[in-house]
């Protein structure tokens, strides 16, 4: 990909920080993911915390635009917010869904547990790729 929309770039690292910390408040689902684990003992440094994130949130947005833009027949019609978030979905339920019940099942965690963080990144990865996709072709999403 020549031209990168850094703007899309910026949101899309920063959506599964903000997507978190409305999906695992305690008034959503961080009440029953915590009810469900033990986080009596643990210690966070929220500052690393949104560092870390924020990095390896830029390495995922990265990915997920040369995923939205590579292959054949990739521009055009194709470049659309639902594209992206078709593709982010893809991901999700491809990817993301087998690594984390894997590494839940060798943890002894509940459904519960990888069901919560499942639905939590096919929601996060489809806005990622949907404003990936459609920010970083805003020509053919207005001419369309």
């Amino acid at each position: 990909m020549d031209n990168i929309n850094w703007l899309s770039m910026i949101l899309s690292t920063i959506t599964p920080l903000v997507i978190g910390l409305t999906y695992f408040h305690k008034k959503v689902f961080g009440k029953a993911l915590s009810d469900s684990i033990d986080t009596s003992d643990k210690k966070l440094n929220k500052f690393i915390l949104v560092i870390v994130s924020l990095i390896l949130s830029f390495f995922l947005s990265f990915f997920l635009l040369n995923f939205n833009n590579d292959g054949i027949n990739q521009e055009g019609d194709f470049d659309t917010f639902g594209h992206g978030v078709w593709h982010g979905v893809f991901i999700a339920i491809t990817v993301v869904s087998p690594v984390v019940i894997i590494t839940e099942t060798f943890g002894l965690k509940r459904w519960k547990n990888m069901l919560i963080i499942i639905c939590y990144w096919i929601i996060t990865l489809a806005l990622m790729g949907g404003l990936l996709d459609a920010m970083n072709h805003w020509e053919n999403v207005i001419v369309s």
